[in-house]
């Protein structure tokens, strides 16, 4: 079986919506930047010009094809208890590696919690994206080796942060620009529109890159909003575009132009990568509950990684024997993250308190208090295993 047709392979199961349900609206309205289409054919925009080489063509495939096989393992590991969560990026592999590959190595990003595409591009050790995951870190990697930060659970914060970072970049005088990372559910909360405000009155060197994947969990878009999502950026006075999530290429090219904009000073760009989660919103969720059959199945039409590798196989960038490499570096891939999630040790209960506060805190220090006195009241081994509970 071959990587980039895991989606293909998901199982039919009935919907449970009413009929019509599968019929919302998609990219058709409006239009969106496309470089490639679902077919695999190349196309050019009067806006967006891009020129790779084979070479860059199939590094592109690699990181994508590489990223679905380490998204699918960590959901097998969740599935299999080795972890407590876990949020696929399933679908969504051309926003994150087209974006992620614009990027420059002096430039930042503040993800969300489902960016692994992006941590795979910006450097991050796969297996470290999975400590927080299975509950034995707070994150599992320092933000400042890679520019890349740590991931937010909360939802939208990371777009005040990634706007105050860029506000300290332009004060600095330097031309590097800021990623921040985030989806259409999002979109909703009031810290992203502050950061909207903010970013645009200080003129700030940011791309707010919306992955929208039509879901915030259960809702869809069309009970979210009223107009476009991109087009919010008209209200705060920066530009927004809509771009084919599931074309590595456009966003790419998008993000790129988007970041050079930033980089002359110019402020702010909004980007909508509109693509579909073709998975679950976390593996507690069960998307069968509210969405149709019909719908997932026209978007997996779409898959990222079939249309790129059509348009390699078509053009002659790409043989039988590198796609058969890759599948063998991908299973290497999933071996490895397997067993080294297996073999992370188990932290020290009292380990939780540490690092919360760099000079340390007086409600930190009396909750770290409470919990080793919890710990203690347990009877250890040498006790014979009787609970010495306080009181009883």
């Amino acid at each position: 079986m071959t990587v980039e047709s895991t989606a293909a392979r998901k199982p039919r199961r009935s919907s449970k919506r009413t009929a019509g349900a599968g019929a919302r609206k998609t990219a058709a309205d409006p239009e969106l930047v496309q470089l490639l289409t679902p077919e695999g054919e190349r196309v050019e925009h009067p806006d967006y010009a891009i020129d790779l080489s084979a070479e860059e063509l199939r590094g592109l495939y690699r990181d994508m094809v590489l990223t679905r096989r380490f998204d699918a393992e960590a959901t097998a590991l969740q599935r299999q208890g080795e972890l407590g969560l876990w949020a696929s990026l399933l679908g969504q592999e051309a926003a994150q590696i087209g974006s992620g590959r614009a990027l420059r190595d002096d430039d930042y990003v503040f993800p969300t919690y489902r960016e692994h595409g992006v941590a795979w591009c910006r450097g991050v050790d796969p297996t470290n994206l999975l400590g927080m995951f299975r509950g034995v870190n707070h994150g599992g990697w320092d933000p400042n080796s890679n520019n890349f930060h740590l991931y937010t659970i909360v939802i939208g914060s990371q777009t005040l942060h990634a706007t105050g970072y860029a506000m300290g970049i332009a004060k600095d005088g330097a031309d590097s620009a800021v990623v921040a990372y985030f989806g259409d559910g999002a979109s909703s909360q009031g810290d992203v529109a502050e950061a909207f405000t903010f970013s645009a009155v200080y003129n700030a060197p940011v791309v707010f890159f919306c992955q929208n994947n039509q879901w915030a969990i259960s809702e869809p878009t069309e009970k979210q909003m009223r107009v476009p999502l991109y087009q919010r950026a008209q209200g705060f006075g920066f530009p927004g575009v809509r771009v084919d999530g599931n074309d590595v290429l456009a966003c790419l090219a998008v993000t790129k132009s988007a970041l050079e904009r930033a980089r002359r000073g110019e402020g702010p760009t909004l980007v909508e990568a509109f693509t579909y989660r073709m998975g679950a919103h976390t593996t507690s969720d069960d998307p069968t509950k509210y969405r149709a059959d019909e719908e997932r199945e026209a978007w997996e039409a779409k898959d990222p990684i079939l249309r790129l590798r059509a348009y390699l196989e078509n053009a002659g960038h790409a043989d039988a024997a590198f796609f058969e490499e890759l599948e063998s570096e991908s299973e290497t891939l999933g071996k490895r993250v397997r067993e080294a999630v297996r073999a992370m040790p188990d932290p020290e209960p009292m380990a939780i308190f540490d690092n919360i506060y760099a000079d340390g805190h007086a409600l930190v220090d009396e909750e770290r208090a409470q919990f080793a006195a919890y710990q203690a009241s347990f009877a250890t081994e040498s006790d014979g295993g009787v609970a010495a509970v306080e009181g009883k």
